[in-house]
């Protein structure tokens, strides 16, 4: 193909002895003795042939000014298919470049650099710009207020942070560009005094005589070290007495220390130290040990309230009172291990809930959390709290210890659950499963539960964790059940893989109706038959006797205690003597 224009064909100086010529070249496709050819001609000079031009990413020419200042320069690219030109009109003042400072150093204060520089051409007035890189990476620009100055102080910096620093310059009369940035030159604020206060709580334990205080302190967003932290200083003294307080000095590897204290109030502040000073002090009151029974001795007499994980970390509430102006909560990140990483957090006082989050927390494991009011640096417990990030299943099934069966029930009796800390959720109750071995279950009153092999169990739901006992109704007799108890928490139970079996006996109480339709007439039968004779003679005789007649049970059949009957009165079809000697005596 025939060459392209020249493309971005521009000249400038960087010394004001040298132009310097640059253009970027097209792709022809024709190699070797048909490559493009670039000539650079001066139109007004008639100079033809100014520089050899050189092409590697792009292509430059160089040539000497001499007493030139204005230029009309004219390049021509060629090959055998076609030739192009570009042309360039400059006043070699309006286009300085200058080369990129160097020998960059810096003063510094706590709050303050100065940068200093040099450049290649002191001839030229430069105006010179400065960009400053913060440790976060975000980058300020500050110009210098004189021309030809080759400093620039930036203000406004914190103490002891690394900045970066690069200078370029540009021409200050007829600016054309930047020049490069000059090598980076990394340096460091002085140390300050440390501005703000640490943050800082406490653990108490009884002891004999006194109390053990365990101490612990964090550096917060609002406190800046200013510096290299090299120690802490901790300081207590009793309130009542005003006796000679004590202190100790901490290294600055330490975050907390136990100090002993007896049962009087005292008064601990703890600052930290750099180079240059100490941090304004933080105040804990640790009350005497009968005002502070309650937060210390008595902890276990408040219960422990239930709280639930969210996606975000564990939500946790609490009653606000006006009378207090911050509120702590504080656990262990590892409940399990020892140390167990204490941890807390400070709320302001209208701030009655927030959501603890740690990137420690795993589901499964159960967390204590303490809240306390505070009012003038003195704390004091105000609630507890016990939750899981997430629940999982409890690790364990009820031990079923005694099993009682009827001919259509079955009572099982299950030891206490231990719902100690390790168990990984809450117990909320208990499932109870029963199937026959053979077939479906359809009890009255439970619902239907689908096993992963698609097999039918009966479900029954005890949502008191306390119970130990339960009776499943409604069973038949002389069948064999399959039966299991599982505790769920709110991760739910662990999948069903052993069950118990149990045979119900017969219906006692269909025995005894049996018994007494078939066996009991069959029986009375046998004998009557037996005793044919003495049955007829004692139920329906041939000739009844008068004085187990029922007729002559009436009032007017009775003369004195004997029954008479009078012969008037019934018509007789056979007469016969009872009794020889009775008949004499009639």
């Amino acid at each position: 193909e025939p060459p392209d224009a020249p493309k971005d064909f521009s000249c400038q100086t960087q010394d004001m002895k040298k132009v310097t010529c640059t253009w970027r070249e097209g792709e022809t496709y024709l190699y070797g003795q048909n490559l493009p050819r670039y000539t650079l001609s001066e139109t007004s000079s008639q100079k033809t042939a100014l520089c050899k031009a050189r092409c590697f990413t792009q292509c430059s020419c160089s040539w000497d000014i001499g007493q030139q200042w204005i230029w009309n320069v004219t390049v021509t690219v060629e090959n055998p298919l076609g030739k192009k030109t570009a042309t360039d009109v400059f006043d070699v003042n309006h286009r300085m470049y200058p080369t990129a400072p160097f020998q960059v150093w810096e003063d510094c204060t706590d709050t303050e650099i100065t940068l200093h520089w040099n450049y290649g051409n002191n001839e030229i007035e430069l105006f010179c710009q400065t960009e400053v890189r913060q440790p976060d990476g975000k980058v300020e620009l500050h110009n210098s207020s004189v021309a030809g100055s080759k400093c620039v102080t930036v203000c406004g910096l914190q103490p002891y942070t690394e900045y970066t620093a690069m200078v370029r310059c540009g021409a200050a009369k007829h600016f054309w560009k930047w020049s490069e940035w000059s090598q980076p030159l990394t340096t460091r604020t002085k140390e300050a005094t440390p501005s703000g206060k640490l943050d800082i709580w406490r653990e108490i334990t009884p002891v004999l005589g006194g109390r053990n205080v365990t101490l612990f302190w964090k550096q917060t967003p609002s406190f800046q070290a200013n510096g290299k932290i090299i120690s802490y200083e901790l300081i207590w003294e009793k309130i009542e007495d005003g006796s000679k307080p004590e202190s100790i000095s901490i290294s600055s590897v330490y975050n907390s220390t136990r100090i002993f204290i007896d049962n009087h109030s005292y008064r601990i502040s703890i600052m930290a130290k750099n180079n240059v000073n100490f941090s304004l002090p933080s105040v804990l009151i640790i009350s005497r040990a009968t005002d502070n029974s309650r937060s210390i001795f008595s902890t276990e007499e408040l219960k422990e309230g239930q709280v639930n994980g969210t996606d975000d970390g564990i939500f946790i509430s609490w009653e606000p009172r006006s009378i207090y102006d911050s509120y702590i909560i504080d656990w262990c990140n590892f409940p399990r291990l020892q140390p167990c990483d204490f941890q807390w957090k400070r709320f302001g006082p209208n701030t009655s809930s927030a959501v603890i989050s740690s990137a420690a927390f795993f589901p499964g494991v159960r967390y204590k959390f303490r809240i306390y009011a505070s009012v003038a640096d003195r704390a004091s417990l105000l609630e507890k709290r016990i939750g899981y990030l997430r629940e999982l299943p409890p690790r364990l099934d009820p031990v079923v210890k005694k099993v009682d069966l009827t001919y259509n029930s079955v009572t099982l009796s299950w030891d206490s659950y231990l719902t100690n800390e390790s168990e990984p959720g809450f117990i909320r109750g208990y499932h109870v499963y029963v199937s026959p071995v053979q077939g479906n279950c359809n009890l009255k009153g439970s619902k239907k539960h689908i096993l992963s092999d698609e097999s039918e169990l009966c479900k029954y739901t005890i949502e008191n964790p306390e119970e130990k006992k339960y009776t499943v109704k409604h069973l038949m007799p002389n069948t064999k059940y399959k039966i299991v108890v599982k505790a769920f928490t709110g991760g739910g139970e662990t999948p069903i893989v052993n069950f118990r079996y149990i045979d119900t006996p017969y219906n006692s109480n269909m025995l005894y109706f049996v018994f007494l339709l078939v066996i009991v007439p069959t029986l009375v039968a046998a004998i009557c038959h037996w005793k044919m004779k003495w049955v007829k003679e004692c139920c329906c005789p041939v000739i009844p006797s008068p004085n187990k007649s029922k007729v002559l049970s009436f009032k007017e059949f009775k003369i004195d205690s004997e029954k008479v009957l009078k012969i008037n009165d019934c018509l007789t079809d056979v007469l016969a003597m009872d009794s020889n000697a009775e008949a004499q005596k009639l």
